[in-house]
């Protein structure tokens, strides 16, 4: 009887615990998680100087603890020339934050048994079988020789960054080369073209390095996003809207944004000679369209093409600090979110620090270079956009811009200085100063 009256208790205890947890995001006052108001108002005078000093026209940020959003302001504005306000629902160019959710796209379909990590990925994408590794590059004409690889790219060397795979445009001198004569984009608004093409065509070309023995960023996430068309039999924007976006209420999450929602995308600017702050034209340093949400584009990048604002994504990274799970709707099982954000690299490095499944993983080195606490998972995107995922803390936060190039990126650590400095957080989960 005690044992079965103690094993109760505990079922109760357990029960109770599970739902003190909040799973939703909501709204509520600094003080509903022991934060004093006035620590916040530092973020808010960082931002406004910032803004004001026109280092970017605007700026969002979030801040959420425990499932509770503390903090969720804009400053400056979207247009520079009509001086129209930025809001906190503006709509933003995420670029390298795709990555993140096409991640989470496959790893839907490996929790229901579609393929393991270690597969090879010619297992699915046949171009990928019998791949070669870079020997000699002639800068000349971009000719090149290539050797057998010893082995095979996996998926798991793919949601790592350590196939070997460049990147196209912004990648080593060699990738850049081999890729623009093969006619490989670097999704990064490029709305044409066909992602199936792109990527077959990939898996033909020589990888810059042995497959798991380096941390090369690159076109990795653009053939996840392939493997998700593969595996579920359906284009990645419709498998990424019917499985995540609208089970989770992200409703302004887009690879191209339907027109009642066009006039809400954030200006893109950049930065001319003198580093002043100008409008993005038309043809930039990247090649890119500034335009590329507002249309009918055909090209789905699982590495760089969605747009979304800054509450969508605060809700998928809740959904992941939640173990796999929101609003009562379980999404992926607890051990898989936990593969996802710890480290799939061994002693390989990215940077000071590891990287997981489609994250990278702040160590104790890395936590001391960017002002966040070790364990933390984060990334962000080119056009100014970033965000992190504190477990032990219970935080996700994020800020935004729409701005590429930018001279002034120390804005980046400033504000997480500042909310490390406003949130109540462990002692063992302190970055170090």
């Amino acid at each position: 009887m005690k044992t079965q009256l103690f094993g109760l208790l505990l079922l109760l205890s357990i029960s109770g615990s599970t739902l003190a947890q909040p799973t939703v995001l909501r709204e509520a006052k600094p003080q509903a998680v022991g934060v004093a108001p006035e620590r916040l108002q530092r973020v808010d005078q960082l931002l406004r100087d910032f803004t004001a000093a026109n280092y970017a026209p605007g700026a969002i940020a979030l801040v959420a603890q425990n499932g509770k959003i503390i903090y969720h302001k804009a400053f400056g504005v979207d247009d520079v020339a009509t001086k129209k306000p930025l809001k906190t629902d503006a709509i933003m160019r995420i670029a390298s934050q795709t990555k993140a959710i096409a991640s989470v796209g496959l790893m839907l379909l490996y929790d229901e048994g579609r393929f393991q990590l270690d597969d090879p990925v010619s297992k699915y994408i046949p171009a990928f079988r019998n791949p070669k590794v870079l020997t000699s590059f002639n800068e000349k004409d971009s000719t090149y020789t290539a050797a057998p690889a010893k082995q095979e790219v996996t998926i798991r060397h793919l949601l790592t960054h350590t196939s070997g795979i460049g990147y196209a445009t912004i990648g080593s001198k060699e990738s850049n080369a081999i890729y623009a004569k093969a006619h490989i984009p670097n999704g990064i608004g490029t709305p044409n073209g066909n992602l199936a093409r792109s990527m077959q065509a990939l898996g033909a070309l020589p990888l810059m390095h042995e497959p798991g023995t380096k941390f090369t960023y690159g076109l990795n996430t653009d053939v996840v996003g392939y493997l998700v068309e593969v595996l579920s039999g359906q284009p990645l924007d419709t498998f990424l809207r019917t499985r995540l976006f609208e089970p989770l209420g992200m409703r302004d999450t887009y690879f191209y944004l339907p027109d009642n929602k066009q006039a809400r995308l954030a200006v893109l600017y950049t930065e001319d000679d003198a580093k002043n702050t100008v409008k993005a034209p038309a043809k930039n340093g990247l090649g890119v369209n500034p335009d590329y949400p507002k249309l009918a584009g055909t090209y789905f990048s699982g590495g760089a093409g969605l747009s979304s604002t800054i509450y969508d994504y605060a809700v998928f990274l809740q959904m992941l600090l939640n173990g796999g799970e929101y609003n009562g709707r379980r999404f992926l099982k607890p051990a898989t979110v936990q593969l996802m954000t710890t480290n799939q690299i061994g002693d390989v490095n990215q940077g000071a620090n590891k990287f997981g499944l489609g994250f990278g993983l702040v160590t104790a080195a890395g936590a001391r270079q960017m002002e966040l606490a070790e364990g933390s998972y984060e990334w962000g995107g080119i056009f100014g956009t970033s965000y992190w995922v504190d477990p032990k803390a219970r935080l996700v936060v994020l800020l935004y811009t729409q701005k590429f190039p930018n001279s002034h990126g120390e804005l980046t650590n400033q504000f997480r200085h500042l909310v490390y400095e406003a949130v109540t957080v462990p002692k063992a989960a302190q970055p170090a100063r």
